[in-house]
């Protein structure tokens, strides 16, 4: 089994307006063996459709530009290479794993909006609530303080796809014997 360590951005105001909806623009993910080691990584940009400019909001805390968006491909054409990229189509076995159920949310949500079918990422763990189950946390904490906790240092860019699915694969690993699926 392959196990999908991912992380999304999406499109973000500072003030939520009702009915505005958040697309996903970045995707960054590492697929890891069932013996903890890194296969190989996704990482791309997405092009919003319905919110095609980024709130200065947005580009302060992901760090990504207008033009990291503009210059990629839209999302059905992203998602198709990402299926490719887990197995889906040669039916591989694999699980997706995310900290929080927003990332699995957001695909289902931006599958919707382009009219794709979503059964693809339904195998899907949130790690955040099961390392607070782990840990008996009082409540979940954030990937950062997580990551902390756990001895590690956090690496990257914070809020941004790739580096979050790379801090988020060093507690995948060390916890890997332990999550339920």
């Amino acid at each position: 089994m392959n196990f999908i360590v991912y992380d999304l951005e999406a499109t973000c105001w500072e003030v939520d307006i009702p009915g505005r909806i958040q697309e996903i623009i970045e995707i960054g993910a590492l697929k890891i063996n069932e013996y903890g080691e890194t296969e190989s990584q996704f990482s791309s940009f997405v092009r919003p459709r319905e919110n095609p400019l980024l709130s200065d909001f947005c580009r302060r805390l992901t760090t990504i530009s207008q033009i990291d968006v503009n210059r990629a491909d839209d999302f059905p054409t992203v998602i198709a290479d990402f299926i490719d990229w887990i197995g889906y189509n040669d039916d591989e076995e694999y699980l997706l794993c995310s900290w929080g159920f927003f990332d699995q949310k957001a695909f289902e949500r931006d599958c919707r909006l382009h009219r794709l079918d979503a059964d693809w990422c339904r195998p899907h763990i949130s790690l955040k609530h099961q390392y607070n189950d782990i840990n008996r946390l009082a409540k979940p904490i954030g990937l950062r303080r997580a990551v902390e906790r756990e001895g590690f240092d956090f690496t990257g860019t914070p809020h941004r796809g790739i580096s979050d699915a790379e801090n988020l694969a060093k507690i995948f690993v060390k916890y890997q014997d332990i999550w339920a699926y």
